[in-house]
Parts: C-alpha cells; structure tokens; sequence
C-alpha cells in the first residue's frame, strides 16, 4: 500500500519562517548547552587520573611511531594537512550545496550551509572559553596556532561526513551508499588519529571534537524535520537523508512545490 503526503499543516511560505527560526533556536541552545559541558570534560580531564593518563600515553606513544618512521609521518601530514583539512571538507559542503541549489533544493542547502557555519562558531567559542593549551610535547613535528579543546580538524570532520552523507544518500545506489558510509567513518576516525599523533591535540580533545560536531548535526536536522512535518511531507528515516525525494528527480526542474493533499 502506497504511504501518501500528511496534508499540509502550514502554507510553504510559514513552514519556511518556522524552519528558519528552528535552525536559529537548535544553533543557539546547542551553543549554550555546549560551553558549560565543555568546561565539564576540561575538569575531568585535568583532574580525573584515567583520562589524564589516557591522554599522555596516546599522545607520547603515536607522537613517537610518526616521528621514528618518516614515510608515516608524510602520510599523516599530508591526509591532516589537505585531505581532511577544515578548509577541504567544508568545499566540500559548499560543492553539495550548489548542487542542491542547482536541483531546486534550497532548503536543504540552506541546512547544509547553516550546519557547518554553526558548527565552525561553536567550535571557536568553546575553544576560547575553555583556552586549554596544546600538547608540549619533546622534539615535535607540527605545530598548530590556537587553543586545544575542542579539536577544530575533529569537530569539521564529523559534522561535514554527517551533513554529506545526508544530502548524497538520496542519490546513491545501494553499494555505493556502503562506500560513502566507510569513507565517512575512516575520514572522522582518521582525523582524530592524525593530531593526535602529530602532537598537536590530546585524545580527549578529538572526543570533545566528535560529540559537538555530531551534536550540531542532530540539532539541526531536528530542525529539518520539522519543516518537513510542516509541510505535510512523510516521515523518513535517517538511512535514507533528510530529503529522499531527491532520489526521484534525475535533473532540475522548476521551483520547490510541496505535496498535495491526499483528497
């Protein structure tokens, strides 16, 4: 049996105004939630033992394998440097959302664009309201300016994974959808292992990281999802992107249109 369209509960032009104002009211009560827990795991790793040593270890022990094998330490710097660069991922991002503008999809460009930008001002202020300093570690190989807490290369990368694999799964053959899903997860995990052992973040910065980036995610596609709930569209799991009727157009057409009724 065919699932039809809920019938719209606002005109397209409300369900527009709510969707922004949801984007704006998720960005901003994450970035209030996130300062005080940020804070929070500075106290437990400076004062917790575990943590500490957890920190100290992975850092001397990674830092030491990259610096004693010189083709490692290429490799590293290469992937932290340009392939999972911040600056990368998020032109990335930016070619996904010109792509979703050319299709028509402008809402879903907007999300994707609004996701990184709160993303990338979140990080900078928990960054600057913790101050925790980088490692200082013997005889280092890299060297990066700023604060420590969280990890700005960490941070990027799982929000920018998360926010493509959202917008690309739509349009994505089932095989290839396992690919994007492996280079997602190497690409988040990869990067945490490339500061860490360049010597330029602890392993609880990289955690930190992590549970921001997907936090913004998870807040705004609520956000997302309430629009489209707005707009009488039907509920979708998160497997198949926030927008799978991208799947059923092969080209651009005219304007967004929502569903109509079912009579």
């Amino acid at each position: 049996m065919t699932c039809r369209p809920r019938r719209p509960r606002f005109s397209p032009r409300t369900a527009d105004l709510r969707l922004g104002a949801r984007l704006l009211a998720a960005a901003a009560a994450f970035a209030v939630a996130a300062v005080p827990v940020a804070l929070l795991l500075v106290l437990v790793e400076a004062h917790w033992g575990p943590l500490h040593r957890l920190d100290e270890s992975a850092a001397t022990g990674l830092h030491r394998a990259v610096r004693e094998h010189p083709a490692l330490l290429g490799v590293v710097r290469t992937f932290s440097d340009r392939v999972w660069d911040p600056v990368t991922m998020r032109l990335l991002v930016a070619l996904a959302a010109g792509l979703l503008l050319w299709r028509r999809a402008w809402r879903l460009a907007l999300w994707a664009a609004g996701t990184v930008a709160a993303s990338a001002a979140i990080g900078a202020a928990v960054k600057l309201a913790v101050a925790r300093a980088r490692p200082s570690l013997p005889e280092p190989v890299a060297h990066a300016p700023g604060f420590s807490f969280p990890s700005g290369h960490a941070m990027t990368a799982a929000t920018c994974c998360a926010v493509l694999l959202l917008v690309v799964l739509p349009l994505l053959r089932p095989a290839l959808r396992r690919v994007a899903w492996t280079v997602a997860v190497v690409s988040v995990l990869g990067v945490g292992f490339t500061r860490v052992a360049l010597g330029v973040h602890w392993v609880s910065d990289v955690l930190a990281g992590w549970l921001l980036g997907f936090g913004v995610v998870a807040a705004t596609a609520w956000a997302f999802d309430g629009w489209r709930r707005d707009t009488g569209r039907p509920a979708a799991p998160v497997t198949e992107g926030l927008e799978p009727e991208l799947a059923d157009d092969d080209r651009p057409e005219g304007p967004e249109r929502p569903p109509r009724p079912s009579a």
